[in-house]
């Protein structure tokens, strides 16, 4: 079994775009192995991980999404060139001259993202960023009866990035998917760390499909599990970077996980906030306030499921999210496990 950045590495270099989440899936199952946890797959194709309390004990969901943004092919050019649709929210901008890779559950094929070259670009096509029409994929094909053996319409695509540390003794990282293998590894190390203990709580793990495009997955999720309190562990962009008024900042890397008091779909519950920031004070957990409403995740329709769910959501911060890289900090994740660690020992029936 891995942990720390070897779990995260894991995870994220998997092929999960939206609503192929398969490989993910089968990583987390083989990581719990050993486990005592109940694990499921619903029709929608969430894993849940089920850690059965006693009865009338709080009912926690813990969740965080399996996909990542990625791409779908719409059309094959008579040259064998793909044209594709993006999953999730992506600034084309960045895409020109990017690795990818296509595939499905079984296949998997390399390619590149491009565009017309700079040296035919006019003077007015240089000033302007390419829109998604402008950009196709070239796989290394010359026809579509060659590229159509190896893709099919439908077909999906991911970056091609290497995941890696760098910085100061490693501590950053940088990959792709960090949005949100970082919140699916932190539920892997929370519910290992809590196995076999003897909580007043009735524990559910859920890693969720289709967030990316409408978060279709953890409401069925949820409607199904039905509990009464729910953490939903993320990544959030944070714009701290050269440039952006500190007033638009969100969060800093390095200063611990992000708690949201509101974002543009869900306001949270402040009893949880407070209880999550009292915990981290409680135990000498780095963890940081949301400084910036902005962005939405899985919460908004856990919040709204069933009878309604008193919702908690902690980010890892993360900068360049949804780009073919991203960075973060270990430090960050790190302190993200020990935060709802300690909030679920030091859980009490006064939260449910």
């Amino acid at each position: 079994m891995k942990s720390g950045i070897e779990l995260i590495e894991k995870l994220a270099l998997c092929f999960g775009p939206t609503s192929c989440e398969g490989e993910v899936e089968a990583a987390i199952r083989e990581e719990l192995a050993g486990t005592s946890a109940v694990l499921a797959t619903d029709r929608m194709g969430n894993l849940t991980a089920h850690l059965p309390g006693k009865e009338n004990c709080p009912r926690i969901l813990l969740s965080a999404h399996m996909d990542e943004v990625g791409f779908m092919i719409t059309h094959i050019e008579d040259k064998g060139y793909l044209r594709f649709d993006t999953l999730g929210g992506i600034n084309t901008g960045v895409l020109s001259g990017r690795a990818v890779t296509l595939g499905d559950e079984t296949k998997r094929i390399s390619g590149v993202i491009a565009a017309k070259g700079i040296h035919q670009q006019s003077a007015k096509e240089r000033e302007k960023l390419p829109k998604l029409e402008d950009l196709y994929i070239d796989i290394g094909t010359s026809s579509r009866e060659e590229t159509e053996a190896l893709l099919s319409l439908g077909d999906f695509g991911t970056f091609d990035t290497p995941f890696s540390c760098f910085g100061k003794d490693g501590a950053y990282i940088k990959g792709k998917a960090l949005d949100d293998r970082m919140g699916c590894a932190i539920l892997i190390e929370v519910l290992r760390a809590l196995d076999g203990k003897d909580l007043p709580l009735d524990l559910w793990f859920g890693f969720t499909v289709r967030e990316e495009i409408g978060k279709s997955g953890a409401a069925v999720s949820a409607n199904r599990i039905a509990p009464d309190c729910a953490i939903v562990l993320e990544a959030t962009a944070i714009a701290d970077v050269a440039g952006v008024d500190p007033a638009c900042r969100v969060a800093t890397v390095g200063e611990g996980g992000v708690i949201s008091l509101l974002d543009r779909s869900t306001i949270y519950d402040r009893e949880l906030v407070d209880f999550a920031l009292a915990t981290g004070k409680k135990h000498d957990i780095p963890v940081q306030v949301k400084r910036y409403v902005s962005g939405g995740n899985d919460a908004a329709h856990i919040q709204r499921s069933g009878i309604g769910v008193r919702c908690l959501a902690l980010s890892a911060p993360t900068r360049y999210l949804h780009a073919p890289v991203s960075v973060a900090s270990i430090k960050d994740y790190e302190s993200m496990v020990a935060l709802v660690i300690a909030m679920l020992c030091d859980w009490k029936e006064g939260n449910k």
